[in-house]
Order: structure tokens, then sequence, then C-alpha cells
């Protein structure tokens, strides 16, 4: 059956990326090779280009990280959960490193016209602008990452759009598809919260940005994005914040290993973004309009995640910094209501100058010193702290650890 059906790709492939390259106005350098894949071959594809891009000790570091934050529950399995969803996700792929175009082979064509159109717009982006450059990230900047990535999949679906408008029966038949299909698939549905919003960002808030920038000056200007790439995902979030071109401000964290205690170590070190810390208030708050305005206004950020000797032992610390101390403080007080919500067991306590912890009196967050919040929890201490535009958060002090000297460390 993969012959004809192999030939059958090959002209459909021919046919959309003529339409394509005319919709989004990129000449086609070079033919694109295409083929059919069945779904063990595309799991496989999926779970190389994972263990290229990423080792296992930095996917135990995520896990870690979205299970601290409360956004994954204590038992969830970050890396086979992504294999699963990504291979029931995938109907169509093109692969940068060989150039090449694969559709499954398990999907009706018809259908799949529009998904053919996206996956082929990055054919044309590759041979423009080069898709490769993108696989080899730099380390510990996952927040520009997110917005590269929100330029690319955000240009080939607005591409994609403009492919459906032009044949509106090839929307039919592709929406009739996804009746019973993979968009809303089981493992997406059983994804925890901040994953599926994250998967989804390059192409939903993508395309919003991207639609933007056409507005603004046509494909042109998309095109000109991949020169000038978006810095972060505020500026995804706000498209004059891109056309502004605010660069984040760069934060450092001191090493605090050995303040921690023995048998700690770094695990991770990385900005979180405005859109993660959106998503972390919001898991918790669960009102996404108070949630995006807290963490709108964000001008930088660096988060460091430790683990220590025991199972269960993980510290993270956030610095961010705000636009003004303003939302500074909108920022520091929506973080506060999470952190109750987060722990329901915390007890509000006091830093004294004593170095111990003593319980308040009232429990209320309004009776709270203004610029710090102290907690007892389950789960170690928690300290959230406001100076001036800047928050730091530190969740899962150890009990041994000196709270004062790891504010005065990370201050510095």
């Amino acid at each position: 059956p993969t012959a004809p059906r192999n030939a059958a790709i090959v002209a459909i492939t021919v046919t959309i990326l003529n339409e394509t390259s005319e919709i989004r106005e990129l000449a086609i350098l070079r033919p694109v090779k295409s083929g059919a894949q069945s779904r063990p071959e595309i799991e496989r594809m999926i779970v190389r280009n994972l263990d290229e891009q990423t080792t296992p000790a930095e996917m135990h570091a995520t896990e870690l990280a979205l299970k601290k934050l409360g956004l994954a529950p204590p038992e969830f399995q970050y890396r086979s959960f992504v294999v699963k969803l990504l291979t029931e996700q995938v109907a169509a792929y093109y692969d940068p490193k060989v150039q090449q175009f694969y559709l499954a082979d398990w999907i009706e064509l018809e259908g799949q016209k529009p998904v053919m159109a996206h996956e082929l717009t990055h054919a044309l982006q590759d041979q423009h602008f080069n898709l490769r450059r993108f696989g080899k990230w730099p380390k510990g900047d996952s927040d520009s990452e997110l917005a590269a990535h929100a330029l690319i999949e955000g240009d080939a679906t607005l591409a994609m759009t403009l492919y459906m408008a032009k044949n509106p029966l090839v929307a039919l038949a592709f929406i009739r598809s996804l009746g019973g299909s993979n968009l809303a698939s089981d493992q997406f549905k059983q994804a925890p919260r901040a994953i599926r919003e994250s998967l989804v960002f390059p192409y939903e808030q993508g395309s919003e940005w991207a639609t933007r920038v056409y507005k603004r000056g046509g494909w042109a200007s998309v095109s000109q994005a991949y020169a000038k790439l978006p810095l972060s995902s505020e500026q995804i979030l706000h498209p004059e914040k891109y056309f502004d071109y605010e660069r984040p401000v760069k934060i450092t964290l001191p090493e605090l290993r050995t303040l921690l205690g023995t048998g700690w170590k770094r695990v991770d070190y990385d900005v979180n973004g405005e859109w993660s810390l959106f998503l972390i208030l919001d898991q918790f708050l669960n009102a996404s309009d108070e949630s995006r305005r807290a963490a709108a206004g964000w001008a930088g950020d660096r988060y460091a995640l430790y683990e220590g000797p025991k199972p269960g032992d993980v510290f993270i610390i956030q610095q961010t910094a705000w636009d003004t101390q303003n939302d500074a403080q909108e920022f520091f007080d929506a973080y506060a209501k999470r952190t109750w919500r987060r722990y329901p067991n915390a007890k509000a306590t006091e830093i004294t100058s004593d170095e111990e912890m003593k319980p308040m009196n009232g429990q209320s967050v309004q009776s709270l010193t203004r610029g710090r919040h102290a907690w007892q929890t389950n789960e170690g201490r928690v300290v959230v702290e406001l100076q001036g535009s800047r928050v730091l958060i530190m969740e899962g002090i150890p009990e041994s650890a000196d709270t004062k000297a790891l504010l005065k460390a990370s201050w510095q």
C-alpha cells in the first residue's frame, strides 16, 4: 500500500507547496522530498528528536520544577508523557535536519491538506531562514526559545489559515477530520494544564502575534522577524513590546549549594518569562484576567532549581524584575495569594533577627508586612520578598538552612 500512497503524497505535496509558496510569498528554492510514515516510525523520530535536544538530566529537572511549583501531580512522569502526547498529535511534520516532509500513513489525505500547508510553510521557512539553527538553542533561556518557536509556528499557522480561507471545501474536510481526531486527544486532555498551554502557545499566541506583524507590514515584516527574533514570551503576548524591541533584563543568581547544606546540587538554571509566570499563578488563582495582569509588566527573571540528598528535597529560587514598582507589587501580592493556595497547610511566620521563624498571630495575607511574606509549609519554608521593582521567591528552604543568609546572598 505504501508505493501508491507515496506517489499520491508526492503529487499532492507539489500542488500544496506551490499554493503555500504563493500565499506566504516565499519562492520555492528547491523541491521538497516527501513520503508516508507509520506510527512506530513517527514515534522513533519523536524520541530521537527529544533525545537530541534534551538530556535525561534536563528532563528530570523539568519534571522536578513542574512538581515543586504545583503544576504537575507527584506521580507524573514527564518524558514518557511527552513522547505519548507528541506521537498522538503528529499528523505530518517537516524535518529540517533532512529537509524532508512526512505525512502519517493512517490518515485520509483530503482532510490533511491544511496540515500539509502548515508543514510545507516550515519547508519554505527552512529554505529561506534556516530552521536548523533553532534546533540547538543555548541552554538556560527557555523563554526566548519559546518566543522563537512562536514566530515559526505562528507564521505557519497564519499561512495555513489563509490557505483554508482560499480553499473553503478543504477547510470543511479538515474540520470534519478533527471530529474524531488528534487535537483534543486523550493524552492532551489528561495533560497538566501548564504543559498543555505551553505546547499550544507557539500556535495560538504565536499566530495572534504573526497576524499583528502581518497587518503591520505584510509577509515581508514576518520574514524580517527571522533576522530580528522576538526575545521573550512577553514580546509575543504584547507585540508592541516587540515593535519597541525592549530587551529583557538579564539576571544572574549566585550558587547557593553551600548555604543549602551537604548533598544539595543545582539541577536547573533558566528563565520562566511572562507566560510561565502567568501559568504558575493561574494554576492556583484560577482567574486568568487577574493572573495575566499580575504577570504583565515583566522585565526579566531567572530561576535556579536544587535537588537535595533525600528524595523529595527540592528547593527553587526565582528572582524577577518588573517594569515599575507597581508591577512588582502586583506580582508580589498575586504570588502570595497563589502560595496560600499552593500549600493548604501553610502557616505564616516572620523572619526575625535571631534567625528563628516565629508563627504570626493574624494569619490573613493583609496582616503580613509589606515587602515580605514567609510561611512554614509541609514542603519546607517559603519566602516571597519585594524590594523596589524586584520580587524574590524561595520555596522549599530546608529546615537546617539559614533563611537570612540565603536572602542576603540572593539579593547581592
